[in-house]
């Protein structure tokens, strides 16, 4: 009761701050969203409040009274984004299943509209850093706790996300925290405290060993490409490299023989029947996108539609792929429109550190542009074997490289108009002195 009594008192104080700072209503909601603190305390009244709706509710008041707002920005990602979400409702409307589908369609919805929001009152260099602290903290938190756990015990358990999340089982945990350690690495890149970086370190470290405590096959792939792509990204290669040797050669010892079992499987996947279950859930999302041009629908993953397009009706399975849900889901138009916001974010991050590159000031533009870039191999690579392909993680971190373009465009043409200027000021100068001379010689 006294943790229930503390988190609805910080929502209480955080609601008035908004009032006056309508970007703290986002930081917020960022904070409920990935960390998820009423959940920590079941059997409380927060745990079934909906805390993020009312902070949305108080975000959206502020923004509608606040005097001075940041003009809204179109960039073609979003546009894409938003092609991709016109594109759901209109398959919803031939879904195999409605009910599963209208309710998955207005998380989708749900999501935009935040990104609209992040778009309207995020902008700025303060802003962008603290969207990106609240949303690598909110997960680290988990990393650490996790990490802990997985020494504390010997690795003998599995480590779970926040109960009724979508982080919750231990694959989208690896996932989810796959995406956070590069955050922590621009973190540890811009602070200047030694204490805090030494703290990001040992928070980056934790997560990894967090990663390897899920179990997750499809993580433990996802972390070797991701981890080879942050080294070469990285300007710490020597070190990094060093603390990878030092951190597999001090985990293997450690880790239980049931842990390199399940890891085998990966060679083995014709012997495990979750493997075949999901290449069982990917065939039948190939045949529904290539029967209907819509898809089935948002969670059509059901018995009823395996029976029809399913090698083994009774196998029936999520898509553990977020390919092969989009191609499930929205058929072929809708992968063609996912990858092309994948490919739009890619191409997004190394235009970013290719403006900002050169200017001190903006230095910071180039790291997080690198590791926006280290995080999306994370979701591309892990998220081959998880269903996560609408959570709000991608498509908010998408967001904040379109505000990083925003802030480089903006700063590199006040730097400009400041050199024009200056350059202009002496050649009046010059001008009134020759014409004086003229009158007077």
């Amino acid at each position: 009761m006294l943790r229930d009594l503390f988190i609805l008192s910080l929502f209480a104080y955080f609601c008035y701050r908004t009032f006056k700072q309508p970007y703290i209503g986002v930081l917020v909601m960022l904070c409920i969203t990935y960390m998820s603190p009423h959940r920590l305390s079941p059997w409380t009244i927060s745990y079934s409040l909906p805390l993020f709706f009312m902070m949305f509710l108080v975000t959206a008041t502020a923004f509608l009274f606040q005097k001075d707002k940041d003009q809204f920005q179109w960039h073609r990602l979003h546009i894409w984004m938003l092609i991709f979400m016109v594109w759901g409702i209109f398959s919803t409307l031939f879904a195999l299943h409605p009910d599963w589908a209208i309710a998955e369609m207005s998380r989708v919805i749900k999501i935009q509209i935040g990104i609209v929001f992040m778009i309207l009152i995020c902008q700025g260099e303060h802003r962008i850093k603290a969207m990106i602290w609240v949303i690598a903290l909110s997960l680290a938190f988990y990393g650490v706790k996790g990490g802990i756990f997985t020494v504390l015990t010997g690795a003998q358990f599995r480590v779970w996300g926040p109960p009724d999340s979508f982080i919750e089982g231990n694959n989208e945990l690896a996932l989810a925290l796959l995406m956070t350690i590069p955050l922590l690495f621009f973190l540890f890149s811009e602070a200047k405290n030694k204490w805090v970086k030494r703290a990001l370190m040992v928070t980056m470290g934790l997560c990894f060993i967090s990663v390897v405590g899920s179990y997750s096959r499809g993580a433990f792939l996802g972390l070797i490409a991701t981890a080879g792509f942050l080294w070469l990204k990285s300007k710490y290669k020597a070190p990094l490299a060093v603390l990878g040797i030092v951190a597999v050669l001090g985990a293997v010892p450690f880790l239980p023989d049931h842990w390199f079992e399940r890891m085998e499987t990966i060679k083995t996947y014709e012997e495990d029947r979750s493997a075949m279950g999901r290449i069982n859930a990917w065939t039948a999302a190939y045949n529904v996108a290539n029967d209907r041009l819509t898809g089935g629908g948002y969670r059509f993953w059901s018995p009823l539609s395996f029976a029809v397009y399913a090698p083994s009706p009774e196998d029936v399975h999520d898509a553990h792929s977020i390919y092969f849900e989009v191609l499930g889901e929205l058929g072929w138009p809708g992968l063609a429109i996912y990858l092309i916001i994948l490919w739009g974010w890619w191409r997004l991050s190394a235009q970013n550190a290719k403006l900002a590159k050169g200017h001190v000031e903006l230095k910071w533009c180039v790291t997080f542009s690198q590791m926006s870039q280290v995080t999306q191999i994370a979701y591309m690579s892990t998220g081959a074997f998880l269903g996560l392909a609408y959570w709000n993680m991608p498509y908010e971190l998408m967001t904040i490289a379109i505000l990083v373009n925003i802030e480089v465009r903006r700063r590199l043409a006040d730097k400009k108009s400041a050199t024009e200027s200056e350059t202009d000021v002496p050649t009046r100068g010059a001008g009134t002195s020759a014409a004086l001379l003229q009158r007077h010689p």
